[in-house]
């Protein structure tokens, strides 16, 4: 990602961050949907890791998955409490350090931390990544109106769903929905699309 602020409160606050999200209930409804619609076993990136939850629950379903996160500190985290998946620095909406495509792409509640015209940018890179028949499951925290600044610097931008599905050209829509989190008791949309063939 590119906005400082935020990059600096992940890579200031990291510690806590992961305690949090490790003593969060599993995103268990994520979790279904990705075993639902993910090539089973396939080349897996998740975009934007944080420290390596999701990714290391993917590599013990079986699939072959790698992480990338803008913080340091979180990945050193996600490798020192996930070592058996590779972890990597790189950042949205780039991802200079991402190469080749893959059977399946995650990018959860990653772009609401882009300022909101960098979204398609993401969005469209994110599609990149997916290869003829493979899956993208990217998620955001919905923020209505204005954009969002918390205390702690972490911006929450504001755009329509369209601005992400306009960068998904052809793409075969799997699921979508406005939802609360089970896990963070935020509201989410989720986007679940294929690559033609």
């Amino acid at each position: 990602m590119t906005d400082l602020k935020t990059e600096a409160a992940y890579e200031a606050n990291a510690v806590r961050y992961s305690e949090d999200w490790l003593n969060q209930p599993p995103p268990d409804d994520m979790y279904a949907l990705l075993m639902r619609h993910f090539i089973a076993g396939g080349r897996t990136v998740d975009v934007g890791c944080g420290n390596g939850r999701d990714a290391a629950w993917l590599a013990r379903q079986g699939f072959d998955v790698e992480g990338y996160d803008s913080s340091p500190a979180l990945i050193e985290l996600a490798r020192k409490t996930f070592p058996w998946v590779p972890f990597h620095v790189d950042r949205l909406p780039l991802l200079e350090n991402v190469t080749g495509q893959f059977d399946n792409v995650v990018c959860e509640t990653v772009l609401m931390h882009l300022p909101a015209g960098q979204v398609p940018q993401a969005a469209d890179r994110l599609w990149t990544l997916v290869r003829p028949g493979g899956v993208l499951y990217v998620s955001w925290r919905v923020t209505e109106g204005a954009d969002v600044r918390l205390e702690d610097g972490r911006l929450y931008s504001a755009f329509a769903p369209d601005v992400v599905r306009a960068a998904l050209h052809e793409a075969v829509v799997l699921h979508e929905e406005d939802v609360t989190s089970a896990s963070s008791g935020r509201r989410v949309c989720r986007l679940i699309v294929r690559r033609p063939v």
